[in-house]
């Protein structure tokens, strides 16, 4: 595992009055490589978004088939059309590749120019252009350093306040002061990318003259999370359940009143319930010293995981979880924002509770949580492992 971990995240806006965005963001992700293509297709609408992601993907799939960014972006410019009526291209695109957490090469096509930040302020590096098909096409390559956030966006950015607050637009300059100005080291990726998204769409007053997407690439330390559900399914791995739990570095989650009651035993400690519920109508947290967050099971590991689909659909705002302090809240923070890993340690004993047909909750339903939960945590650039017991 490498030391450091590149951290994804994006934000898109649709222009008031379509219902599919023009731009397309695609990320692959592995131990070795990250790569991320932002593709804005020629206008708006269903084309425009056909052809953002046809784009999108081809240049990301070339590149994770180990194809030079130089043949993937010859490739596509010679084959992408231009508007007969226009005559300007149909997809412009920007690329980028880090290649073992350390070496970034940023590859771009008509798009604003890409923002890096280092130790929060505007890291200003080279590129040189060369033509290909009569098309100017701009290479930058540097090493990037723990923290380094590397600012991919569509014009819809740069354009956003145009004729209101900024008569020529927003701009890439008021953009790296604003992103100067609100930075803070603990930031992920979907943060920036959500913290810029929100701005364009206050300049926009909530009606996007255009389609907007940010996507934003961190190089972080890896983080830890260990997430222990449910009792195993016989009471002799309880002791190896809870030890393998424990000896994990990391932060250390445990849901389920059984599964608390059960690391108690093992730490020596006992639980206490919350009795403030909040306005949630989730169950409440629980107190266990020695464990970083103790919650109820299944019910709250079901919110957790329509947080982390809505987290995915990169439309969000403002989303819930940011503003509750409810056990499903807690956790969405911990494994989306902090957590660069995460480990499951599922018992996987039958809960009598969840047998009872007045209940929404069939059997099996902890394990298809976990699975679904942990498709979307990969989806998300999380490295995730499950072990059962």
């Amino acid at each position: 595992m490498h030391e450091l971990y590149t951290d994804t995240g994006c934000m898109t806006l649709t222009k008031f009055g379509e219902q599919l965005c023009g731009d397309h963001i695609e990320f692959r992700l592995d131990d070795h490589v990250s790569i991320c293509v932002l593709a804005d297709g020629l206008g708006s609408g269903v084309k425009a978004n056909i052809l953002a992601t046809l784009t999108s993907q081809i240049l990301a799939t070339m590149s994770v088939g180990g194809m030079s960014i130089e043949d993937c972006v010859d490739t596509i410019v010679r084959t992408l059309p231009q508007c007969s009526v226009r005559h300007v291209n149909y997809s412009t695109f920007t690329i980028v590749k880090i290649r073992d957490q350390k070496y970034v090469e940023l590859t771009r096509f008509d798009n604003p120019h890409t923002v890096v930040l280092r130790d929060g302020k505007n890291y200003e590096f080279k590129y040189h252009s060369r033509m290909i098909e009569d098309k100017r096409i701009f290479f930058s390559s540097f090493e990037a350093q723990e923290n380094d956030v590397i600012v991919v966006m569509s014009d819809g950015a740069i354009f956003a306040g145009l004729g209101g607050q900024y008569p020529f637009g927003w701009g890439r300059d008021k953009i790296i002061e604003y992103l100067e100005e609100h930075y803070r080291s603990d930031m992920t990726a979907k943060g920036v990318a959500m913290l810029l998204a929100r701005e364009c769409n206050r300049l926009y007053e909530g009606k996007p003259g255009d389609d907007t997407s940010f996507a934003v690439m961190r190089v972080c330390a890896r983080e830890a999370v260990n997430l222990m559900i449910g009792p195993p399914s016989a009471m002799n791995l309880d002791t190896e359940m809870v030890s393998q739990f424990f000896a994990s570095e990391g932060m250390h989650i445990v849901c389920g009143g059984s599964t608390n009651r059960i690391a108690a035993r093992y730490l020596g400690k006992e639980v206490h319930a919350s009795l403030n519920y909040g306005e949630s109508d989730l169950p409440p947290i629980y107190s266990l010293e020695g464990v970083d967050l103790a919650t109820e099971g299944v019910v709250t590991i079901s919110k957790v995981l329509e947080y982390a689909q809505e987290y995915l659909d990169g439309t969000q705002l403002n989303p819930v979880w940011k503003l509750n302090s409810d056990g499903a809240a807690c956790i969405a923070h911990a494994l989306f924002e902090y957590a660069t890993d995460v480990h499951f340690f599922v018992g996987c004993a039958i809960n009598p509770a969840h047998q009872n047909p007045s209940l929404p909750i069939a059997f099996g339903a902890k394990f298809q949580l976990i699975d679904q939960l942990s498709k979307c945590l990969e989806k998300m650039g999380k490295k995730v492992t499950v072990r059962f017991f």
